[in-house]
């Protein structure tokens, strides 16, 4: 093949197209046979015939799925509506009555769609939506165990815990003991040791054919063999899937069944048709939340055209015979784990339906539910892993009790009813996070003095009121407060009418001085700031050497904890117009990790910068140091070394190498840099040191930047009269920092200083 053609990038993308489908179409035939017996025991348990199961697969499949900007969500007949269709068939009296209802639910969900209602499912908290993932699975494992086994009392796809018969969940899985038949077991059984060692034994893992659908391969293969022996061995009709079978076209049209539009009036008609619009919206928004959440490529959908999508598969739904049409967690999950990339594999699992119902209907009633069974089980064990709930754990009892309440109540009750439990719980715990924390209370020391932060939450609801208030009553008389809305989106009007009595009323009255910042236009509350966060002429004459040492070093303990200040840098600039009046000057090194402002929180302003390789001295180093404090008035001068310093290592290698460099330097003046650092070098207490370990050179390399700082301390006062008469009128004083650039902290070697009284 021409390489010119085989690295044509339209070519590459079609094989990545047609890769890409040929996943799809596995995938649609694997979530098809899933949902095969799901859509048949959804409309068995919900009383309504069982075409109308398989209707609403189809119109889910192929008319929501392409509607749908979903990847990977697939939709059908929901086992969380059973109990709402059984509820409104009796209510309405006839079948034909109800589906006008589901043909009118879809056009209200069209209306939420439009309505943009699709955002109310951004407000469920991730614990409920990881608990319904759990649950679930679950919920799988508990209802698929007795059908690999053969008892198939309950219709496949049944998920409610108390069942019609009054048995439950946990009294099915005993009635296994009297109930269990030889030769689905057995195919259940290898179906699930297939899939388990599908996943282990790597040429399997590694081929592209699907594990669940050679897990029906083999079950239709062991049924036929099993019939051949007879017996306890045989499986018969009430152990397979059991699909309606028409000879034509014709004979499926027949089968269905249409609205009754003379019940129009019927006011019924419109309460049932609410219910099953809200009931499934709700549903699918949960459901398709869930989904995203299992996709690997982390793809978000939209839920407003999901809305509409389901809108238009239920109208059809309803004019065709079928039951409602949700998102449904469970078609998703196998979705994705069958590998499917895009929406393609939905709309195939609807056109599978359609062929196979049609076409081959005795070929689909050869397959053994409790293969099907196993498939969901396996599916059931990756949603309800343990990791899920050990990661929960971690997260802290505030999010792991929500998510464990979803769970049990979805497990013991229904969907809906469960995630309204869960919702609850959750609710609970944010209320009370909101009451214990509804703001952040920070002391911050600026150049001016000392300032209270209050940051206000993103929600301040009048459940923060009372808590508001009390911070407010702590802050002491003669106290300068910021109070903080930038962080904020909402604040309710009783909140704000708190702030404007405290401002007008409270504070002037206890000589409290609030300025406040972030508050939008719509509250009605100007912005105003009334401390000082930058140096002043009035402040730098007011200050110590020892007083400017002090507020460098909590600068740097701030950032060194992440605490940094919050200043107004756009009112920063405009002062700085008018001339600005620096603390101190800093002499550090070019290295890019050592800016001052920045390790010392400062704004700007605050502090005259001289950058230089190896921070060591020249004319013109001092005449730019000598000018920021004669000139502008600084109080101190420090001199920043750092560890892990290039410059320093290169000074080192050079003077302990006896012999001249491999290759000359391409840097025509660096080598004066080399030669006043090596002036702080000991090649005495550098003996040995090829030998040593990396960790000890490292060390060694930081004790002679440390003693180069203290050298260029003692070099400015020799080389600077200017500087020497400052300190000696205890103007200014000079003192050496070496920064630690692993931990963000500095040593200030105060021992050491020149003019400094502490």
């Amino acid at each position: 093949m021409d390489k010119k053609s085989s690295s044509d990038p339209s070519i590459s993308s079609t094989s990545s197209l047609f890769a890409s489908l040929g996943r799809d179409v596995l995938a649609g035939s694997v979530v098809f046979l899933v949902a095969l017996p799901l859509c048949l025991g959804i409309a068995l348990a919900s009383g309504a015939p069982l075409i109308s199961g398989i209707i609403s697969g189809i119109v889910g499949g192929v008319v929501v799925g392409s509607l749908s900007g979903s990847h990977t969500s697939v939709s059908g007949p929901a086992a969380g509506l059973v109990a709402v269709v059984l509820a409104q068939v009796a209510a309405l009296g006839s079948f034909e009555a109800f589906l006008l209802a589901v043909m009118l639910a879809g056009v209200l969900q069209l209306g939420l769609g439009l309505a943009r209602t699709g955002a109310l499912a951004s407000f469920v908290p991730t614990s409920v939506i990881k608990g319904l993932l759990a649950a679930i699975g679950v919920i799988l494992i508990l209802k698929q165990i007795p059908h690999v086994f053969g008892h198939d009392t309950d219709p496949e796809g049944e998920m409610a815990f108390a069942q019609p018969d009054h048995e439950n969940t946990f009294s099915e899985l005993l009635a296994i003991l009297g109930d269990l038949h030889l030769g689905a077991a057995v195919v259940g059984l290898l179906s699930l040791a297939l899939l388990l060692v599908w996943d282990r034994y790597e040429p399997l893992k590694r081929s592209r054919f699907p594990a669940p659908l050679a897990v029906v391969l083999l079950g239709v293969g062991l049924s036929i063999a099993f019939d051949a022996i007879g017996g306890a061995w045989a499986i018969s009709a009430s152990h397979l899937v059991q699909v309606p079978v028409v000879e034509s076209m014709s004979g499926f049209v027949d089968l269905l069944q249409f609205p009754d539009f003379s019940q129009w009036s019927n006011p019924l008609i419109y309460t049932a048709a609410l219910t099953i619009a809200v009931v499934a919206s709700l549903e699918t928004l949960l459901n398709l939340e869930a989904v995203d959440r299992l996709d690997p490529d982390q793809r978000r959908s939209p839920p407003n055209r999901e809305l509409l999508a389901q809108g238009a598969g239920n109208v059809v739904a309803g004019l065709l015979g079928g039951i409602p049409i949700t998102s449904v967690v469970i078609r998703g999950s196998v979705n994705i784990d069958a590998g499917a990339k895009t929406k393609t594999a939905a709309i195939f699992h609807g056109l599978f339906l359609l062929i196979m119902v049609l076409g081959l209907p005795w070929a689909l009633n050869r397959i053994p539910l409790s293969c099907l069974a196993a498939i969901l089980l396996v599916t059931g064990f990756r949603l309800a892993s343990p990791k899920v709930a050990r990661k929960m754990w971690d997260t802290g009892y505030d999010q792991f009790i929500p998510f464990a309440t979803t769970v049990v109540a979805i497990v013991f009750t229904d969907l809906l009813v469960g995630l309204c439990i869960g919702m609850a719980v959750s609710l609970t715990f944010i209320l009370s996070r909101q009451f214990r924390r509804p703001v952040r209370r920070i002391i911050e020391k600026h150049a001016g003095g000392e300032v209270t932060h209050i940051e206000l939450s993103e929600q301040v609801t009048f459940l923060n009121q009372t808590a508001l208030e009390r911070v407010l009553e702590d802050i002491p008389r003669g106290s300068h407060v910021l109070l903080d809305a930038q962080n904020s989106t909402y604040i309710d009007p009783d909140v704000l009418a708190l702030i404007r009595e405290y401002r007008d009323v409270r504070a002037p009255a206890r000589n409290v001085d609030l300025s406040m910042v972030g508050f939008n236009d719509e509250y009605e509350l100007e912005d105003k700031l009334l401390f000082v966060d930058y140096s002043t002429r009035e402040l730098q004459d007011q200050v110590t050497p020892a007083q400017v040492l002090e507020i460098l070093r909590q600068g740097n303990q701030r950032f060194a904890e992440h605490g940094h200040l919050n200043r107004d840098l756009a009112r920063q600039v405009g002062a700085a117009v008018e001339g600005h009046h620096p603390l101190a000057v800093v002499l550090s090194c070019i290295d890019s990790r050592t800016p001052a402002e920045l390790l010392f929180d400062m704004g700007l302003g605050d502090l005259f910068s001289v950058q230089v390789a190896g921070n060591v001295l020249s004319p013109q180093v001092l005449g730019s140091m000598e000018y920021g404090c004669e000139i502008a008035g600084s109080r101190l001068v420090v001199v920043v070394g750092h560890t892990r310093c290039r410059t320093v290592t290169t000074a080192v290698e050079q003077a302990l190498s006896s012999a001249p460099p491999a290759e000359p330097t391409r840097c025509q003046h660096f080598h004066t840099i080399l030669e006043d650092i090596q002036t702080s070098v000991d090649p005495s207490a550098l003996t040995g040191f090829a030998e040593l370990s990396a960790t000890r050179q490292a060390e060694l390399i930081d004790e002679v930047a440390r003693r180069n700082v203290l050298a260029v301390v003692k070099s400015v006062v020799e080389r600077s009269e200017t500087i020497a008469k400052l300190v000696a009128d205890r103007r200014i004083a000079v003192v050496g920092v070496l920064y630690d650039v692993t931990t963000g902290t500095m040593e200030f070697m105060t021992d050491d200083a020149i003019g400094l009284d502490e």
